[in-house]
């Protein structure tokens, strides 16, 4: 059947009888092929009906199939493509919910994919103001090995097929979830991960040198003459990391770049470099070889090959994300781990690994395809702000505000906004558009640091801090070092450093560790209370403020970390971020379960659950309510950030806005623990002016000759306010 040919359904069908009938979107429409699941004799290249079977289990397979159905058609030529257009997909989703699947409680028989398209939750965030649901990875990932299935090595980021896990649903619910979306003028956000696989189907068929599947990966045949270079792969090991003098033994026997920029995940004797060895496997001519295969991260997760001579890699990224916008109805993507897709070897140094122009223009390829299909995309590039800005000119339309996150929270921790305001400048100056940041309370990653504009590209450049000229790299340490120590240790043992990366936590527990609250289980009313207001406060800086503004169930119901022996196993190999990823029961339809179904221990809340809290006028998700009606109501999403200015207090934050129709508006926060009487100034700020608190509709001071007003903040308070004309009585824009 041709999916673009339309016929009169006979009868309706429910969706559209329960829905008001809404215009076709100009999107392309396909279907993925069911997969047939045979299995017969050994799992060996000698066996026509095993690689047969990979052949039909893998991604380059389903790719090949959706490509044929889209090519030559006109609904591909139906949207604008080549510019990223950060404000309009901002209008189109400015408020996020960001799930993790294998964190979410469910009602018993209920899957992960059919309680997010459950009615009931949608009335719910559409009532506190959510419109887009980031669903975070739901197809297969983990391995094959043999006939078997093996798990995820990386939260089901190592990804092996198109097929949503039976474990989190079926593509008909997945379906079913962007129709209900939809109702609720809502959208769906699915992930693809453009630099890495699982070991599934695609990389077992590379490792027989089935066609052109070794094409897909930067994965190098070593000749046999040379295999005593390699380390033995211990028995019921499919690969094992090489050391860095092997790695060095191979650069110079011109087989592998060699040593790249940095070592994600890096920890002696299980990563110590971005290469792993296979054992001797077998291929479907009959001869027997041994691959070096490049991984960023986890040995699970081979890096996909965007320059080689087949495009495999190419052909399967892009078939990946044409499968998740046509066939199972997500209006956009998460690019995950897309700014690792070139690299190069230099004459001198490690090499070229990140930043690069092939990453730039992979990214441009990517995300054209996304726009053509009438989507748009946005990156977690933890890169310089040069890179986010130069990946941003022509590739994803959203980039995640890395800049500023671990900013914020220095903000917090430390009482003083000097970093953050610099960081804040420090893009716009770059030319970093606010407005196109997803600005983010937690999701299912650690308190990233991200501190790599200081630590790489900007290490020798001279910053003020303190009052005093800094080295990057020492402004850098000291922000890190600053974080670790008020936030981990003996003052806040339910917090842990992850690698050299951040800190496993979650909002809520960077917050307790800054009141200085160190035992969890004696917390009384009084401290839940002013957590919650300085979660208020955070959500004010990320949401009164162009862009997205995304946050999770881990924020909507103020969850705790779990306790550490709680999640021994999975925390084992030093993967602390398990502790920030406790399971949450939103709707309260499973108050008995202790864990989730993918068996996450329930994690404690703090605020409870969405009905609960939306019964509660006072509850933090009805505060957090008026907070994103303000922020819809004057267009605060889609206005221009024009001024972070200087401060007289070092606790305080200011924001200068211009709105579409030319007004300004001001976000004036406290992140102190602490009144503050202090004067906002900025140049931007017209004299005669009458401020107004959006909140109130009360006068809060108008400006004077010097553009300043004063203000009064208590603890951890936040007022966004608007410039009115000469006149205080004017009315305030509708």
């Amino acid at each position: 059947m041709n999916p673009e040919v339309h016929h009169e359904p006979s009868e309706v069908s429910y969706d559209e009888q329960f829905y008001p009938a809404r215009p076709r979107p100009l999107r392309p429409s396909v279907r993925r092929s069911p997969r047939v699941d045979t299995q017969s004799g050994d799992a060996h290249p000698s066996n026509s009906a095993y690689v047969d079977w990979l052949i039909k289990q893998s991604i380059l397979h389903d790719a090949t199939q959706i490509a044929e159905q889209l090519s030559g058609k006109g609904s591909m030529w139906q949207n604008p493509y080549a510019d990223p257009n950060p404000r309009a997909a901002v209008e189109r989703a400015p408020v996020w919910f960001t799930a993790y699947p294998i964190s979410i409680i469910t009602a018993p028989g209920a899957s992960f994919l059919a309680s997010l398209g459950d009615e009931a939750l949608w009335q719910a965030f559409s009532q506190i103001g959510v419109t887009a649901v980031h669903t975070g990875p739901v197809k297969q990932a983990g391995g094959i090995n043999g006939w078997q299935s093996t798990p995820s090595v990386d939260g089901h980021f190592d990804r092996i097929s198109m097929q949503i896990d039976a474990a989190f649903g079926t593509e008909e619910e997945f379906r079913r979830l962007c129709v209900v979306a939809a109702a609720y003028d809502g959208t769906v956000i699915d992930d693809i991960v453009p630099g890495h696989t699982g070991k599934g189907a695609d990389f077992r068929l590379a490792e027989m040198a089935y066609a052109d599947y070794p094409g897909i990966y930067h994965m190098i045949e070593i000749e046999p003459p040379d295999w005593h270079l390699l380390p033995r792969v211990p028995e019921g090991r499919d690969s094992i990391n090489i050391d860095a003098e092997t790695e060095a033994q191979l650069a110079r026997a011109g087989y592998i770049i060699g040593q790249l920029q940095r070592v994600i995940f890096y920890e002696l004797g299980v990563k110590e470099t971005n290469w792993s060895v296979t054992p001797v496997v077998t291929g479907v001519d009959g001869v027997d070889r041994r691959w070096v295969y490049l991984h960023y991260f986890k040995a699970g997760q081979p890096s996909i090959n965007w320059l080689d001579p087949s495009f495999a890699g190419m052909r399967l990224v892009i078939g990946d994300a044409c499968h998740s916008l046509a066939d199972l109805g997500a209006g956009a993507l998460r690019l995950d781990a897309n700014g690792f897709l070139g690299v190069e070897r230099r004459t001198e140094g490690p090499g070229w690994s990140e930043g690069h122009p092939l990453s730039e223009a992979a990214n441009h390829l990517i995300a054209s395809i996304v726009r053509k299909m009438g989507g748009f995309t946005f990156q977690e590039l933890n890169l310089t702000i040069d890179d986010i800005k130069e990946m941003g000119t022509s590739g994803a339309d959203l980039s995640y505000d890395f800049i500023n996150r671990p900013a914020y929270h220095h903000a917090l921790v430390m009482g003083n906004t000097e970093f953050l305001r610099l960081t804040m400048n420090l893009a716009r100056d770059h030319g970093v558009d606010t407005a196109s940041l997803v600005h983010a309370l937690q999701n299912h990653d650690e308190l990233t640091f991200e501190l790599v504009h200081f630590a790489t590209l900007h290490k020798d450049d001279e910053f003020v801090y303190g009052g005093e000229p800094i080295k990057g790299s020492q402004l850098g340490d000291r922000i890190r070092k600053d974080l670790c120590e008020r936030l981990t240790g003996r003052w806040a043992p339910y917090n842990r450093t992850f690698t050299t990366n951040g800190i496993a936590c979650t909002t809520a527990s960077v917050i307790t560790a800054t009141l200085g609250i160190r035992d969890l289980d004696r917390m009384t009313a009084d401290d839940v209370a002013m957590v919650e207001r300085a979660h208020l406060l955070l959500a004010m800086y990320n949401a009164l403020q162009p862009g997205v503004f995304a946050l999770s169930g881990w924020d909507l119901c103020g969850l705790l970390p779990v306790p550490v022996d709680d999640v021994a196993d999975l925390v084992r190999e030093g993967d602390t971020r398990w502790i920030n990823r406790g399971a949450h029961d939103l709707m309260g339809v499973n108050p008995e379960a202790t864990r989730s179904e993918s068996g996450i221990p329930r994690a404690t809340s703090l605020y409870g659950t969405l009905p609960e809290q939306l019964r509660n006028p006072e509850s933090f998700a009805c505060k957090l309510s008026r907070i994103i009606e303000v922020r819809n109501r004057f267009g605060i999403a889609t206005a221009v950030q024009i001024d972070v200015p200087t401060v007289s207090h070092k606790g305080l934050l200011v924001m200068v806005h211009q709105l579409a129709d030319m007004s300004t508006q001001v976000t004036v926060l406290n992140f102190t623990s602490e009144e503050i009487t202090a004067t906002v100034q900025s140049q931007h700020l017209p004299a005669g002016a009458s401020a107004y608190n959006l909140f109130t509709d009360e006068l809060v001071g108008t400006v004077d000759e010097l553009h300043s007003f004063p203000v009064t903040l208590h603890a951890y308070e936040g007022v966004p306010v608007i410039l009115k004309g000469p006149r205080s009585d004017e009315t305030l824009i509708p």
